[in-house]
């Protein structure tokens, strides 16, 4: 297989989850009726299987990349050269693991009521090295929206005690009063750290860069007609052992601005009109890093580490050796770290979120 001094790009992978959306990912599939469904997330260069109640016996949420004229699956890809994908440096930390889960997400509704483990908890009580620390960054609203938000961090902390008899009785009025509505809008990133309660509010289009995990403590059990089994509620645990997993710290909305909202920061300059912001860095977490690259022109652009790309505004023109790559919005692809350099070009200018996995020290 020819795959040197190529973009990766990736073929449709929807995956089934326990709330409803999807209807803008179906638009952008071009498919004849777009509508929402249990297939709301789009897993982007994904070596991570969805976990899914009911749905053991179907393997879903590992990507197929297209290099060329060719498929492969992605984690068979990577395998073939794993240095010249991922990187020497990251071959020798993390073996063929990516380190990084990144997904389109649209919501119809407001997802369930839920919190991930720390990547500390689940190394001593899961038995895995990664939790599910979580990075949003908003791309759109539906237009029936007027205030879209997330719930994160409790506004209005339940003891542990109410807290559980809430979950046992699914008091969701009781559950909601625990919050206050946090307001975004396109452009905006928010990291949510491991153990942060949370809930995405209904119509929103964002990517979500993670942790390569499932895991999840979906205190909340029906949503969209759909009731999860219990083996789906506590990580094929029990509540009292999930508890530990929730941080019942006090955050006002302010307070929860301040925290979880990501301020962008000028880190590179590429040319008068194009630059590099860094939104997720090594100070806030060392489980990702997210980037955003504003191009007008025509710019190179070189880098140490693999990266996902997605056009999150405009389109462009990328050129690697002889190959050129046209891409639009919401396009994504895979850039190796075997790549030396690139050749963005846009006319009218285009923004690029650009996902990092770990920094190595």
């Amino acid at each position: 297989m020819d795959y040197k001094k190529k973009l990766v790009r990736f073929t449709p992978n929807r995956v089934w989850r326990t709330y409803t959306g999807g209807k803008i990912l179906d638009e952008l599939e071009q498919k004849a009726e777009p509508k929402d469904s249990h297939f709301p997330e789009d897993w982007i260069g994904s070596t991570t299987q969805a976990v899914n109640p009911d749905r053991e016996d179907i393997v879903e949420g590992l990507s197929h990349a297209v290099v060329g004229a060719e498929s492969i699956r992605f984690d068979t890809l990577l395998a073939l050269d794993p240095s010249y994908f991922l990187g020497a440096q990251h071959t020798k930390a993390f073996d063929l693991n990516p380190m990084l889960l990144v997904k389109f997400l649209d919501s119809s509704v407001r997802l369930h009521f839920q919190a991930h483990p720390t990547a500390e908890f689940a190394r001593e009580h899961l038995n895995s090295h990664h939790g599910k620390a979580e990075g949003y960054y908003i791309l759109e609203v539906r237009e029936d929206i007027t205030e879209p938000y997330v719930y994160v961090g409790f506004q209005h902390p339940p003891s542990r005690r109410a807290f559980k008899d809430m979950i046992e009785r699914q008091d969701i009025s009781a559950m909601e009063a625990c919050f206050e509505k946090i307001p975004v809008k396109p452009g905006d990133c928010l990291y949510i750290p491991g153990g942060s309660p949370h809930a995405i509010g209904e119509g929103i289009l964002m990517v979500e860069i993670m942790e390569p995990s499932d895991w999840a403590v979906r205190f909340e059990f029906s949503k969209a007609g759909y009731t999860m089994p219990e083996e789906a509620r506590f990580m094929k645990r029990d509540l009292e052992f999930c508890m530990d997993v929730f941080d019942f710290t006090q955050l006002s909305v302010q307070d929860a601005i301040n925290t979880f909202y990501q301020q962008p920061k000028i880190t590179r300059q590429y040319s008068d009109q194009s630059y590099q912001e860094s939104l997720i860095d090594d100070a806030v977490t060392d489980k990702f890093r997210v980037k955003k690259s504003t191009i007008t022109g025509s710019i190179n652009k070189a880098e140490q580490d693999f990266y996902i790309g997605i056009v999150v505004r405009g389109e462009c023109r990328i050129q690697v050796a002889d190959e050129v790559t046209q891409l639009k919005q919401f396009d994504r692809f895979f850039c190796p770290a075997g790549i030396d350099s690139v050749t963005i070009e846009s006319a009218s200018g285009v923004e690029i979120l650009e996902c990092y996995p770990p920094a190595i020290t």
